[in-house]
């Protein structure tokens, strides 16, 4: 079967997609057979990402090597069994279609909370979760106290990957691996960056999460994106000269492949 990885905020901004693109497409670029599910229906940022990639791929005639992307279908309603939701049933479709010839199975999450969103947290064998580097976002994740900064308790986010454990349990699927990603890092230090760090590693002994660095601020990311470009495929469309900071951006790119830690995966790139 395919290793499912999910990417999963309910809030947005925080790079979600960039980060499943990135991570999509390394492991395309490796050789892997990489299927995708934007779950976004609304703003599609994953799926125009991937869109863009194709349409650059044609016009510039470059051999780019992307993940195969799966549409939800759509279904018949009167075929479902009573009390059978549609979009649970579409997603488990797009997914069993894509397990025929996938290694690996991207799915972006919207920033809300949705049914689908729901379903696809407890079919994640991996779930990242990109957090920007604040207690605003860190919010998403617990409540804390405003004087103390003690955690109070799990947020109703945590709680759902919490439901989504105990369905992968009861159906005997193995466990989930919750990977918190700290996305937009500044470069320099700063006191509130060592709280958030600190919360961050005291949450996760009591929640169950792994905390990894992600991708720093660059203006890079953006510039990628209408192209459909990521940052290991400067040097395939000619860019020679790679500036520190594009250099930093890949490196930030390996690691992260290599905190995941996916099974079978030889980090090649």
């Amino acid at each position: 079967m395919a290793h499912i990885i999910v990417f999963g905020n309910e809030k947005g901004g925080s790079g979600k997609s960039t980060t499943c693109m990135h991570v999509a497409t390394a492991l395309s670029r490796m050789g892997y057979r990489v299927g995708a599910v934007d779950l976004d229906i609304r703003q599609r940022s994953f799926g125009r990402y991937l869109e863009n990639r194709e349409a650059y791929r044609k016009k510039s005639r470059q051999s780019l090597t992307s993940p195969v992307m799966m549409e939800l279908p759509e279904i018949d309603e009167t075929t479902l069994s009573p009390g059978e939701n549609a979009n649970d049933h579409r997603l488990s479709a797009a997914v069993a279609k894509l397990e025929e010839d996938s290694d690996f199975i991207c799915i972006d999450c919207p920033g809300s909370h949705t049914r689908l969103s729901q379903v696809a947290h407890s079919l994640a064998d991996t779930l990242v979760t990109p957090l920007n580097d604040s207690f605003v976002d860190f919010d998403l994740l617990a409540k804390t106290d405003a004087d103390t900064g003690k955690v109070l308790g799990p947020s109703v986010y945590s709680e759902m990957v919490w439901n989504a454990r105990q369905l992968r349990a009861q159906a005997g699927l193995r466990p989930l691996d919750w990977i918190v990603l700290r996305n937009r890092l500044g470069t320099q230090f700063m006191h509130n960056k060592k709280k958030v760090g600190d919360a961050l590693e005291d949450l996760s002994k009591r929640i169950g999460f792994r905390v990894v660095p992600g991708f720093s601020e660059r203006v890079i990311f953006r510039e990628l994106f209408p192209r459909g470009l990521t940052l290991l495929d400067l040097r395939d469309i000619g860019v020679a000269n790679l500036n520190l900071s594009n250099i930093a951006a890949r490196q930030e790119v390996r690691d992260l492949l290599k905190a995941m830690d996916l099974p079978g995966v030889k980090i090649t790139i």
